[in-house]
């Protein structure tokens, strides 16, 4: 940057909402890209801060004392603290966060400053803004940290919200050092219950860091995990002037939580039916409070002021917003409410003075895709957002009007000939705006060019025409003028997709040059290397020789040359004969200079531009030039966000300005003004428009004033065409009621699935086909008009046409129905399509075909996997065996082949196993052998399986009672493995013997069946035979063979294949055809059989002589009936030797049957047998199988109890070096406190010396002056007393002592003003008692600070103290856990489970509760001895109670006697007591009793006796009677010495009862200033109490006085009953 000059911002516009603070009581700030925008509330003023950095992140401000912070947005970030409305810097607080910061805030009283790192750093560090020092940091405790709140009454109580956690912070001091202690809020679950948010207790443990973060154990013995359902999700926090928390939920709960004892209260739940329904749908996004109640704002448009009492909420006020609001605070006066939406809107609301919601910002929300000035007096410039606001600023800033254009836009132009704007949309359509109404923009013309985006929109600097392009490299050139209806001229095609379109207007020529930048053809890239420049004459472009029919452009008239550059650019400018431009891979600015000598080039010709000069350009790109209208300047914006401005001539000379974050995508767009004295730029992502002001010096002043003449000129001549072009732009109609955007919702006229038959189509088949879309481009528009011209034209050419087609079109239609009725190989209509479809056919076979062959080769694959897991792996397969005459089946056990690591941890463990047995053999006693035969006795029983009784026991096998260990048993799991082994192996060689046997028998039942078939053929007997098989699962390998009798589809041959076959039977017939001599003479000389044949008598015929069929038998010779007659013998003889042959045959076919039966039996009854070793083999495996399932269960108890000791071993350690630190800071803190003790007494003694030496200071004053001095001196100004912080609750005395001295100071320096000088005191002394005075001022303000100091450090040291017992307790805790953990896990290890195999009847359970589950019983395991034992013992206890029972028979009609006895003593009883009872109740007087016991004498003894009783009894009450009086006179002298006393104390008071009654007015005014309505209630409640009390006070006085008369009644009955009376007795 140099001297050239300087960017100053004018104004900014933009709201995200993401900060909005008080800096003071009529002023807010919020963040607007790279600056901080303050405005304030009355006047409305805005002004401007810019950041120093490149990018603003958090921001915070504090309205009490008027400054505000925020942080940058880099590496390494600083936080920066101004005041307002100086802007002077403060401080800049370096921390350590390595990214951003989350949250900054600031502390309402006390020099605080809280922030949250984000990642990966995560602390909350609690700075001292005014020295920048951070006085506390925790690490880690802010990852999900949204927002940070001090407590507005205690700075030393933070309160952060997270994403779905809240935390409090405590910050406690001791001195200088500062510690953050936090508290946990748990809050209540989404699935909640009354009892369960009635309140939340916390353990003690959790005001531990480290137990807090510590993992939760899951054992028996400690505290176990709380619930994993979820729990309500915090979004708004709100501090209460009772030092409570008002918590706003996302799922509509309201909660009320205390910091101090940590509990939850409900004070509104939407899920219950008596909730206010107002609230149900709030959801509570902000809150705040204020004077009249607690202001809610939820999704709605309403905000709420709710008035709480205890638990009770009621809706006060509420208002209606015109939008839903997501923030609200409230002023640091607390009478002004401020809310903000992420709609751009701030409102005010002022609940005191009025009623009604004020719109203080309207500006909308979202970010800006670009921004131009529009051509006018009054500086007027239209932004354009993403979302489709069109939006008018006023030169100051201020947001005139918005149009919703209800459409994705993608640029922006305004016409310097009239006040329109021009608006490019991601449909392809381009939008004409009138402007000349800013109250009432309008649309009002509307042409769609393309299909796809409007990438760039571009008007001349004369205003003449309007080009556009697209991603299909058209340029279209428009009218811009209104008097032509922005009509279409034409379009001209580039050769690759277009990145840039600048234009330059040459006055002198009159023609417009066109700059295009794009990329090579089909190319997807950023940047390009070609640049095709092109002319528009301002003459009219509409004749046919300079566009053709189609719209295109002609090239003479364009005059277009190509240009390519070394390296590709991202963006130029044409400027006066030369070209400015940026190349992003080499970050250079770069210009070039066009060749002036053009004629013999043509414009397919490609011209080789190099820089003329290159410069440094922006560090991170893509990177945007503009070119100002004066060519003079030269803007460059980048994703830095930096706004540089050069001088066209001196490009290396720049000025910049950081505009926009760099964080957020930097500079979108730019855009000079018309005398391009003003910029306007837009930010990427950060939703910031901003204005600047070019201020410039430095220049050539020639070439300044060149250029504002020029521009001077060309404004004049613009301004003349405008009022002539205004008037027509005005009187275009608005384009129509509904938005573009709602243009592609109609619904569309589209042929869509046309199928007609070619025997039925006529003309409008072809309209059907040429329909055009629903929204055609211009272009489209014109090749229609282009073909209806054609149409119109050549009509009767057509028309005769069309005649012959017709015709031809009936013949095929004739041709066609012939052809239905004929085969289709008779006749090819079309060779080509045909070809066609056979490709078709042979692509569609070939895919057909690939897909086969895949799904074969994946289906193999599979097949192999299966088959190398499931079977070639399997060392014994898994077959079976099936008996012969019923369904009796037994499997074989399927075994896999031991790997060699199984194989060599088996030999492992046998040879650890007989070390360890020849161990114990050498060390046995001789005592064990002699019982060696009881043990092998109990040893099978014990073994808890039949495996011993099978044979394949392992010898190495550990007894079930000597496995202490978890090696032991984890050995004793592969030795019970190597047993299941063996015992399948030993079945499976049986097994495998039975099969071959089986096998035998099939073959030899196939050999017998052979022989009954052939002797049932000979016996002609239809007999079915019975012929067993092997089953697939006895012979599963004859599942891998595919027969071809399985196969039923038929073999699929290729050609090659049917030739080889058919190459193969000839082949076979030619040899046969060669060498057949042999079979023929077989043939003929022994019928083809080598071995004579067995000659079959069943078949053997005699045939009779011929004469018995000639002639009949009279006619018979006697030598033809002797022939007859042998004939007949031969016969009978065949027949008996055919009857004895059958016989034979029958025999023998029922011993082959017999035999067969009886060997299929034989066969069933060994597969029986083998079947009941099956299941005992079965039940042994099951029962070794259950063990190792009992061994690994106590392995992996044993495991996770380990893994559970090692976890509490490591949080005992953890525990321990917390407890290390506690004790540390425990020590420092006595340490503290004892110096703090000797410092406030050495305070105590300096502050009395001063009333000691008041007298000495002034021995040069009279006495009476001294007298009035020292009650000056004694008098303090009337100001706020400091108090002392015993815990959290109570103010900050740091804050307040520096508030005290400050106002002790000002209170001071007017009491030492000379009006109150004693008079006739002179001057000097007044200043020397001023001095003493304010020493003595001053050291009252130090004793009260070193007793405030060291109640912090005491109650440090108290918390200090509360955490290390705290610490000692959850020691303890874990080291019970410890013990109980270990504990267990020696149980587990001793506690063994043991299998024992008993008879049915040798287990017995108690029988109390008979339908109980007896399943999981834990039975005793005892030797029978003992029960047989117990057995003698029952029966002798039962004998005994039997005889116990006797004699308690015996004992019991005893006791009936001695009743019946009883029985009649107690009536002679009642007898005697009613004569006694006649007895007593005689009539006699007190002295007729004496009388009747005394004489005379004794009774005058009895009269002297008493007298002189009484005489002494009154001299003995005399002398009481003195000596109590002394007493009294001593203590009436006493009480008078006491009255004394305390009439001066009296005295004494009553000369500080002033003072104390105005500490106690201003207290009680303190008191009913901050909560009149609470303190009412208090008084209210408290009555109500009194009046309780006093009414069950006289409830309970009523009821005793009802017990006593009752108590009285009893006695006097009592009384009577004891000491009945004489008189009452009547004689008849």
């Amino acid at each position: 940057m140099d001297g050239t000059g300087k960017l100053e911002i004018r104004w900014i516009q933009g709201f995200t909402n993401n900060n909005i603070e008080f800096v003071d009581n009529k002023t807010i700030c919020f963040p607007c890209g790279n600056h901080i925008c303050f405005l304030n509330l009355e006047t409305k003023m805005r002004s401007v801060f810019q950041s120093p950095c490149r990018g603003i992140g958090a921001l915070t401000a504090n309205g009490n004392r008027g400054i505000f912070a925020f942080s940058e947005q880099k590496f390494s970030p600083s936080i920066f603290v101004y005041n307002f409305p100086d802007f002077q810097l403060k401080n800049e607080l370096k921390g350590t966060a390595q990214l951003d910061y989350t949250s900054l805030t600031f502390s309402n009283v006390g020099p605080f400053l809280a922030c949250c790192a984000s990642f990966p750093d995560y602390f909350i560090t609690v700075w001292n803004w005014e020295k920048a020092e951070p006085i506390c940091t925790e690490p880690q405790a802010g990852k999900d940290v949204i927002s940070l709140v001090f407590n507005p009454l205690n700075c030393l109580q933070l309160c952060a919200l997270g994403t779905a956690s809240l935390t409090v912070w405590n910050i406690e001091n001791s001195g200088l050092c500062h510690v953050l202690k936090p508290r946990k809020i748990k809050l209540p679950e989404t699935d909640w219950s009354d009892e369960r948010l009635a309140s939340t207790s916390h353990n003690f443990s959790n005001n531990l860091p480290f137990v807090a973060s510590k993992p939760p154990l899951a054992i028996s013995g400690l505290k176990k995990t709380s619930s994993t359902r979820a729990t309500l999700t915090p979004s708004a926090i709100c501090w209460t002037t009772t030092l409570e928390l008002y918590v706003g939920c996302k799922e509509g709960f309201l909660l009320l939580v205390d910091p101090q004892s940590l509990s939850v209260s409900v004070l509104f739940n939407p899920t219950i039916d008596d909730a206010l329904p107002e609230l149900k749908k709030s959801h509570f996004q902000a809150l705040t409070l204020h004077q009249n109640g607690l202001i809610a704002v939820g999704k709605e448009n309403v905000v709420h002021c709710l008035e709480i009492r205890g638990t009770q909420i009621n809706i006060k006020q509420s208002w209606q917003l015109e939008g839903p609001a997501t923030n609200g605070i409230h002023s640091p006066d607390n009478e002004t409410i401020l809310l903000s939406s992420n709609t751009g809107q701030i409102y005010m609301l002022n609940p005191i003075h009025s009623d009604k919601i004020v719109t203080i910002l309207d500006v909308r929300s979202g970010n800006f895709l670009t921004a131009a000035f529009l051509h006018s007096d009054r500086n007027i410039c239209v932004s354009l957002r993403n979302s489709g606001e069109l939006q008018l600023w006023s030169s100051n800033g201020t947001c005139m009007k918005s149009l919703p254009l209800q459409i994705e836009v993608t640029s922006l132009a305004c016409c310097p000939i009239a006040l329109y704007a021009v608006v490019g949309t991601v449909s392809g359509n381009v939008l004409f705006i009138d402007l000349n109404n800013e109250e009432q923009p309008r649309l009002v013309h509307q042409i769609q060019l393309y299909h796809t985006a409007v990438d760039q929109l571009v008007l001349d600097q004369s205003g003449h025409y309007l080009l556009t392009g697209g991603s299909d490299s058209h340029i279209y050139v428009l009218h811009a003028k209104p008097s032509m209806g922005f009509s279409v001229i034409g379009y001209t095609v580039i050769p690759g997709r277009i990145l840039s379109l600048c234009t330059q207007y040459f006055s002198d020529v009159e023609e417009v040059k066109v700059l295009a930048l794009c990329t090579k053809q089909g190319g997807k890239s950023e940047d390009g290397d070609l640049l095709t420049v092109f002319s528009l004459p301002v003459r009219n472009l509409a004749g046919p020789d300079c566009v053709d029919r189609h719209g295109c452009l002609s090239a003479h008239v364009l005059k277009v040359f190509r240009y390519k550059v070394p390296h590709p650019l991202t963006s130029c400018v044409l400027g006066v004969s030369q070209v400015f431009a940026y190349c992003h891979r080499k970050k250079i600015l770069q210009r070039f200079q066009l060749p002036k000598d053009t004629g013999g080039i043509s414009s397919q010709q490609v011209i080789q531009l190099k820089p003329k000069q290159e410069v440094k350009g922006h560090q991170l790109g893509p990177t945007s030039l503009l070119l100002s209208p004066n060519c003079l300047w030269l803007a460059s914006v980048g994703r830095d966000g930096l706004l540089r401005v050069r001088l066209t001539a001196a490009m290396e000379r720049y000025i910049e300005l950081q505009c926009h974050s760099c964080r957020l995508g930097g500079v979108q767009s730019v855009s000079f003004s018309t005398d391009g004295h003003t910029i306007l730029t837009t930010g990427f992502k950060d939703g910031s428009l901003v204005c600047t002001n070019l201020r410039i010096k430095g220049v050539d002043a020639g070439k300044i004033n060149d250029a504002t003449q020029h521009s001077q000129s060309v404004a004049l001549s613009l301004k003349n065409i405008l009022r002539t072009e205004n008037p027509f732009l005005i009187d275009l109609p608005t384009w129509g009621q509904e938005f573009p955007g709602d243009s592609g919702k109609k619904d569309e006229n589209e042929v869509r699935g046309i199928s007609v038959d070619v025997t039925e189509q006529d003309e409008t088949y072809n309209s059907l086909l040429w329909a055009p879309p629903a929204h055609p481009t211009w272009l489209e528009s014109r090749h229609e008009a282009v073909v209806k011209e054609d149409n119109e034209k050549y009509f009767e050419s057509k028309k005769n046409l069309k005649e012959t087609i017709r015709e031809l079109r009936n013949t095929i239609q004739k041709m066609l129905r012939e052809n239905e009725n004929l085969p289709e190989e008779q006749f090819n209509l079309d060779v080509e399509e045909q070809r066609r479809f056979e490709a078709m056919v042979e692509q569609e076979i070939a895919r057909v075909r690939a897909e086969i062959k895949q799904d074969i080769v994946e289906k193999c694959y599979l097949r192999d996997v299966l088959k190398r897991e499931c079977w070639d792996s399997v060392m014994v397969k898994g077959r079976a065996i099936k008996a012969f005459n019923s369904e009796l089946v037994v499997q074989n056990f399927p075994l896999k082949e031991r790997t060699e690591k199984e194989c060599e941890v088996l030999r492992r463990v046998q040879n650890m196993r007989k070390l360890e047995m020849a161990a114990c053999t050498l060390s046995r006693v001789k005592e064990e052998e002699q019982g060696e035969g009881g043990c092998e006795a109990e040893s099978d029983t014990l073994t808890g399986s039949y495996s011993a009784q099978l044979g394949c026991s392992n010898p190495y096998v550990y007894n079930q009672f000597s496995l202490k260990t978890k090696e032991q048993r984890i050995n004793q799991i592969i030795l019970l493995k190597d047993v299941i082994f063996r015992i399948q192996t030993v079945f499976n060689t049986e097994f495998e013997a039975l099969h071959r046997r089986k096998v035998r028998e099939l073959k030899s039942l196939r050999d017998k069946n052979k022989q009954i078939k052939a002797m049932i053929l000979e016996l002609d007997i239809n007999q079915e035979l019975w012929e067993p098989s092997l089953t697939d699962s006895e012979w599963p390998e004859r599942l891998f063979t595919v027969d071809d009798s399985e196969i039923k589809a038929a073999k699929y041959l290729t050609p090659t294949q049917k030739e080889e076959e058919r190459r193969k039977l000839e082949k076979q017939a030619h040899l046969a055809a060669q060498d057949g001599s042999r079979e023929r003479a077989l043939v003929e000389m022994m019928e083809g059989e080598l071995e004579m044949k067995k000659v079959d008598i069943l078949k053997m015929e005699i045939s009779p002589p011929e004469f018995v069929l000639t002639k009949p038998n009279i006619h018979w010779n006697e030598e033809e009936k002797k022939v007859f007659r042998e004939y007949e013998n031969k016969v009978k003889d065949l027949n008996e030797e055919k009857e004895q042959y059958k016989m034979s045959l029958e025999i023998e076919i029922k011993k082959l049957q017999e035999s067969c039966k009886d060997a299929t039996e034989k066969f069933d009854e060994t597969l029986a047998l083998l079947l009941e070793k099956k299941v005992k083999c079965t039940i042994a495996i099951y029962q070794e199988e259950l063990k190792t399932t009992c061994l690994a269960d106590s392995v992996l108890t044993d495991e996770k109890m380990r893994n559970q000791e090692l976890e509490l071993r490591h949080n005992l350690e953890m525990m321990f070096k917390f407890k290390a630190d506690t004790a540390d800071e425990v020590k420092k803190g006595i340490d503290q406190v004892e110096r703090f003790k000797q410092e406030n007494i050495c305070a105590v003694t300096e502050d009395r010396d001063f009333d000691i030496n008041f007298g000495k200071e002034f021995f040069d004053v009279a006495s009476q002056a001294i007298d009035s001095l020292f009650k000056l001196f004694k008098s303090r100004p009337r100001v706020q007393k400091m108090g002392i912080q015993t815990n959290n609750t109570s103010i900050p005395c740091v804050a307040l002592a520096l508030d005290a001295s400050s106002q002790i100071s000002k209170a001071m320096e007017e009491l030492d003003d000379p009006k109150h000088m004693p008079e006739g005191l002179n001057s000097s002394i007044w200043e020397r008692f001023c001095h003493v005075r304010r020493a003595k001022v001053e050291s009252e303000q130090g004793v009260q600070a070193k007793a405030i100091a060291l109640a912090e450090v005491q109650e440090f040291l108290r918390r200090r103290l509360h955490e290390d017992k705290a610490v000692l307790q959850e020691l303890q805790i874990l080291n019970e856990a410890c013990e109980s953990l270990s504990n267990k896990r020696n149980n587990n290890l001793i506690n063994t489970t043991v299998q024992v195999r008993l008879k049915q009847g040798q287990v017995e359970v108690s029988s109390i509760d008979l339908t109980a589950n007896t399943a999981e019983t834990d039975v005793t395991l005892y030797h029978r001895s003992v029960a047989d034992n117990l057995r003698g013992i029952i029966r002798n206890l039962a004998g005994e109670k039997v005889a116990s029972m006797e004699g308690r028979k015996e004992v019991h009609k005893d006791i009936i006697q001695l009743e019946w006895k009883h029985r009649v003593l107690k009536k002679k009883i009642e007898d005697l007591t009613d004569k006694m009872k006649d007895i007593k109740m005689l009539r006699l007087s007190e002295e007729q009793q004496d009388l009747a016991h005394h004489s005379k004498m004794d009774e005058r003894k009895c009269m002297h006796k008493k007298v002189a009783d009484l005489e002494k009894t009154i001299a003995f009450i005399k002398t009481t009677h003195q000596r109590s009086i002394k007493q009294c006179n001593k203590k009436i002298a006493k009480f008078n010495e006491q009255a004394a006393m305390k009439a001066k104390k009296n005295a004494v008071l009553e000369q500080t009862l002033p003072d104390v009654q105005v500490t106690v007015a201003e207290l009680r005014h303190i008191y009913e200033a901050a909560d009149p309505e609470e303190n009412e209630a208090a008084k209210i409640l408290k009555h109500h109490q009194e009046v309780v009390q006093r009414r069950n006070l006289e409830d309970l006085a009523r009821a005793q006085s009802e017990d006593l008369d009752v108590l009285w009644t009893e006695v006097e009955r009592l009384t009577m009953r004891n000491f009945p009376s004489l008189d009452q007795l009547k004689y008849n």
